[in-house]
């Protein structure tokens, strides 16, 4: 099916299921200096985004809540407004300086844990200027299986939520400012 967009709620009775190839995306970063990898909705958003890259940068889209299509206004399917649209993050490849960073503009919000194998756990709540999310591999997670979720869900706030990042030795906050 092409894209398609519905101006009302989607009812399933019987679920949504996503499969095939496309809802998986391997993501590295290498060779595109500071700047990272650009993500979009259109790219990225609503699949399950496996990095293989140590030292990734990820950087999300600017927050955009009002602008609507000039063809069809608010069902145009390519309508630019992203609230509502998901990044899960899967650490495939052992972190050393993972990143996932908003404009700067916007802002993380909602909280992250951490847990290690000897059963300590920490959930770890961004400051109201932090705009990165890192991961080094011990300390602030980003050990391979961790997962991690942004969605935007205003102006300038991305929620994280359903994350476990795996970590070790004494767990600290993966949140910072740029």
């Amino acid at each position: 099916m092409a894209n398609t967009t519905f101006s009302g709620p989607v009812i399933s009775k019987n679920g949504l299921i996503n499969t095939g190839t496309g809802s998986t995306i391997a993501i590295n970063s290498t060779g595109l200096g500071a700047s990272g990898l650009a993500l979009t909705v259109n790219d990225h958003a609503g699949r399950i985004l496996i990095s293989q890259d140590a030292d990734g940068i990820y950087k999300l889209p600017s927050i955009n809540t009002n602008a609507n299509g000039a063809t069809a206004g608010t069902t145009d399917y390519n309508n630019l407004n992203n609230v509502g649209a998901t990044f899960m993050f899967y650490i495939d490849t052992l972190a050393t300086d993972v990143q996932i960073i908003t404009d700067g503009t916007d802002k993380f919000t909602g909280a992250a844990m951490i847990a290690v194998d000897n059963g300590a756990k920490k959930a770890f709540f961004p400051g109201a200027s932090n705009d990165v999310l890192s991961m080094n591999g011990t300390t602030s997670g980003g050990i391979i299986g961790s997962i991690v979720s942004v969605t935007a869900i205003e102006a300038a706030n991305y929620l994280v939520h359903s994350s476990m990042l795996l970590g070790s030795g004494t767990i600290v906050t993966p949140f910072s400012d740029t």
